[in-house]
């Protein structure tokens, strides 16, 4: 079904991370659980890192393909640095989340997003935003920090797991199923 999607490739490639890392716990496999959470974190990173570079390198000519207002093209010319940090955590978060959920951690991570979101990145928009008086650029720095905290918890939850711990886990269940 998700072949069959708007943005179908992305769908697949998320789900499959999804499914790829759930198929290897189910297993008992925690040394290729954890390769394949180690080879899709790497490979999304150098995808983000490719198209961060792009937006640092054509930093004032994104705009026009959308407009020819100079205005529009200088206002867009001084987002372009927090595009570009949006596009590399935006290549790495969803991955980890991909990851904490194939491992059965979904609760954990819903609780992360929404206290990143909620607790995190939308005070500090407002606060940069309004408090600070730095409009667009500080309501998007604030939900780039949002996003910068939930990437690093997950980082920190994904490189100190336990995956052998969790290949048990996960296959002792799987047996529990089959009975």
């Amino acid at each position: 079904m998700t072949g069959n999607l708007k943005n179908a490739k992305i769908a697949v490639d998320a789900l499959s991370v999804w499914v790829r890392v759930a198929n290897e716990l189910g297993a008992g496999n925690g040394k290729a659980a954890k390769f394949a959470t180690t080879v899709s974190v790497i490979t999304s990173i150098i995808i983000g890192l490719i198209f961060c570079v792009f937006i640092v390198v054509f930093h004032d000519k994104i705009a026009l393909i959308f407009t020819s207002s100079t205005e529009v093209i200088n206002a867009v010319d001084k987002l372009a640095i927090l595009l570009a940090i949006t596009v590399l955590l935006n290549s790495v978060q969803p991955v980890l989340s991909g990851v904490a959920v194939g491992s059965g951690w979904q609760a954990f991570v819903a609780y992360i997003n929404i206290a990143c979101y909620y607790i995190v990145g939308v005070p500090l928009g407002i606060l940069m935003g309004w408090v600070f008086h730095f409009g667009v650029m500080g309501i998007w720095s604030g939900m780039i920090g949002g996003t910068a905290v939930q990437t690093l918890l997950l980082v920190y939850i994904t490189i100190r797991c336990d995956w052998d711990k969790e290949a048990m886990k996960a296959s002792s269940g799987m047996e529990k199923l089959n009975r």
